[in-house]
C-alpha cells in the first residue's frame, strides 16, 4: 500500500552515527523545581489535614503527623531553592553556549512535508493540497497509522506520497514520517505536521526565517493572537504544555527556550535528523514530541521556537487532546520521561 513519485531517495545511515554532544551537566534547576513542588505539596497536604482532624473528630490521632508534615515541608523547599539558585547563578555561565549566533546559508530552500494521519479522511486531502500549494514544497508524505477509513486513498488522490504504518502508536507514526522524509535527497529541510488542518502551510515562511539559526525549529502555539478561540487546546492544556516545556528547559538550562512541548509542527534540517533518528524510541507514544525535543537537546542539536497559527481541527481528536484528563495523563508521562528517562507507554493512538 505504498505509492512512489519521481523523488530521488538515498539510503539512511546505520545506527550509532556519532553526534557532537556538549559536556553533560547536572540539571540542578530541574531537581530544584521538583524539590520545591514536593515541599509545597507536603505543606498543602498538611493544611488539608485540618478538615479530617476537626470534621471527623481525629484531632488527637492526626495532630502529630499534621505538625510533622507542615514543619518538615520547608526542608525540600529550601533544598530546592538552593539547587535552583546554584544552577542559575553559579553554573549557568558554563552551561550557556559560547559560540556566535548561528546564521547558516540555505542554498536549498526546498521542503519535504511529512504528515501523520489516523482516520483523518475529512481533512487529509485538503491538508495535502494546502502544503503542495506552497511554492517551496517539493514533496508531501502522508503516513497513515493503520487508518480504518479512507485516509490513505484520499491522501494519495490529493498527490501525496503515501505509506501505511501498521504498528499502532503516535510515536511509531512520527518515526516512520521522519524516516521516509530523510530519504528525499532533493530537499535539505523537513517539516513534520499533522493532517487534521490544525496547522497551515502559510507558516512555512516563518519556519524558513528561523531555519538558519538552529537544527530544529519548533512551532509554538502560545502566542494568543495566533490561536483561534475554539481549538482542542484548552486552557488547562495550554498552561500544562507551558509548564512541561519549562521543566524540559530547566533540564537543558542555557541551551533552549521552550514554551510548547506538545506541538506537532516543526522544521528539521535533514543532516540533523540523520544523526538523531537512531537515538529516538518510536515505542514512546503520545508523549513522543517531548521525547523528540529532549533527545535532540541531549544529542547536541540546537533548537529555536517559532510562533505558528493554530486552528480548530477537522474531525475528532484521537491523541492527547481528547479531554483534560487524558491530557493530564500524557503530561504526567512527559514529566516522568524528562525526569526518569523515556519508556514505552503501552497505549495506542
Amino acid at each position: 500500500m505504498e505509492r512512489s513519485q519521481t523523488v530521488r531517495y538515498e539510503s539512511l545511515p546505520v545506527a550509532g552515527v556519532p553526534s557532537q554532544v556538549r559536556g553533560r551537566h547536572r540539571p540542578l534547576l530541574l531537581w530544584g523545581i521538583l524539590c520545591v513542588c514536593f515541599g509545597m505539596g507536603m505543606h498543602l497536604l498538611g493544611v488539608l489535614l485540618v478538615f479530617p482532624r476537626y470534621l471527623l473528630g481525629l484531632n488527637q490521632a492526626l495532630l502529630p503527623f499534621n505538625e510533622w508534615i507542615v514543619w518538615y515541608s520547608g526542608m525540600p523547599v529550601m533544598a530546592g531553592l538552593a539547587l535552583a539558585l546554584t544552577d542559575l547563578f553559579v553554573l549557568l555561565p558554563n552551561k550557556r553556549r559560547s559560540e556566535q549566533v548561528r546564521c547558516d546559508a540555505l542554498p536549498n530552500r526546498g521542503l519535504t512535508v511529512a504528515l501523520t494521519a489516523y482516520n483523518d479522511e475529512l481533512s487529509i486531502a485538503e491538508a495535502v493540497r494546502d502544503f503542495l500549494g506552497h511554492p517551496l514544497v517539493r514533496n508531501v508524505i502522508v503516513v497513515s497509522n493503520s487508518s480504518t477509513d479512507a485516509t490513505f486513498e484520499r491522501a494519495q488522490a490529493a498527490g501525496a506520497i503515501t505509506f501505511d504504518e501498521t504498528a499502532r502508536g503516535y510515536g511509531r507514526c512520527v518515526f516512520r514520517c521522519l524516516s521516509e522524509a530523510v530519504k528525499c535527497a532533493d530537499t535539505d529541510l523537513i517539516v513534520l505536521c499533522e493532517g487534521d488542518r490544525t496547522f497551515r502551510a502559510h507558516d512555512l515562511d516563518k519556519f524558513l526565517a528561523y531555519a538558519p539559526h538552529a537544527d530544529i525549529v519548533n512551532g509554538t502555539r502560545t502566542v494568543e493572537p495566533l490561536r483561534q478561540y475554539a481549538t482542542q487546546l484548552s486552557t488547562f492544556m495550554y498552561y500544562g504544555n507551558f509548564f512541561v516545556g519549562k521543566l524540559l528547559e530547566s533540564k537543558h538550562l542555557g541551551r533552549c527556550t521552550i514554551t510548547d512541548v506538545g506541538t506537532t509542527y516543526k522544521l528539521c534540517h535533514r543532516d540533523a535528523l540523520l544523526r538523531l533518528l537512531p537515538t529516538l524510541d518510536p515505542s514512546v507514544n503520545l508523549e513522543f514530541n517531548a521525547h523528540f525535543l529532549d533527545t535532540a537537546l541531549a544529542q547536541g542539536c540546537s533548537m529555536v521556537e517559532c510562533p505558528v497559527t493554530f486552528h480548530p481541527r477537522i474531525g475528532v481528536s484521537k491523541g492527547g487532546n481528547t479531554n483534560n484528563m487524558r491530557a493530564l495523563l500524557v503530561g504526567l508521562r512527559m514529566m516522568a520521561g524528562i525526569v526518569f528517562g523515556w519508556r514505552p507507554s503501552g497505549h495506542t493512538s
